[in-house]
């Protein structure tokens, strides 16, 4: 079962830092992270999510992939990717894996304007390995689904290792 933690931010830049250093983390074996998204509220009060993963993205290059091909059969292969491609972008953009983008927005717009919040579903850590990498870039907890046992300890190995 994976657990989801947010952590509110002063700026995207953090955000961001922590999540490039989860990826590393997840390299090293020390994490395994589902999703993990910066959600940032503009100056102009707008929310602005940043997926790891463009799922659009993905969709149109699987579809050009697969219209290419079948496009071969009829000897049409540039037609066929187009199709494909256009295809799999609309399929893509309507796919949502991961944490749900409504709840991260509604978060989201409680943050201060200017200010970000990294929303993180871990299937599993190696949290005294993994917190005081992230601790030093601090951070306040602003949700999670762990057990209000789990949480306090998540907060207090966090403070252990920002002081």
């Amino acid at each position: 079962m994976s657990n989801l933690i947010a952590v509110a931010y002063p700026d995207v830049a953090t955000a961001e830092k922590v999540r490039a250093l989860l990826g590393d983390l997840q390299k090293q074996k020390l994490i395994q992270v589902e999703d993990a998204v910066v959600v940032e509220r503009r100056e102009d009060g707008k929310v602005k999510l940043h997926q790891a993963v463009s799922t659009t993205g993905v969709g149109a290059a699987g579809g050009a992939l697969w219209g290419g091909l079948i496009g071969l059969i009829f000897l049409m292969p540039f037609l066929g990717a187009a199709i494909g491609g256009a295809a799999g972008a609309a399929v893509g953009s309507a796919q949502d894996y991961g944490v749900d983008n409504d709840f991260m927005r509604r978060v989201g717009e409680h943050l201060t304007p200017g200010a970000a919040a990294l929303f993180v579903l871990v299937q599993q850590s190696v949290p005294e390995k993994v917190i005081p990498q992230v601790a030093p870039f601090g951070g306040q907890l602003i949700q999670t689904s762990l057990s209000d046992e789990a949480e306090a300890h998540l907060r207090e190995a966090v403070r252990a290792a920002q002081s």
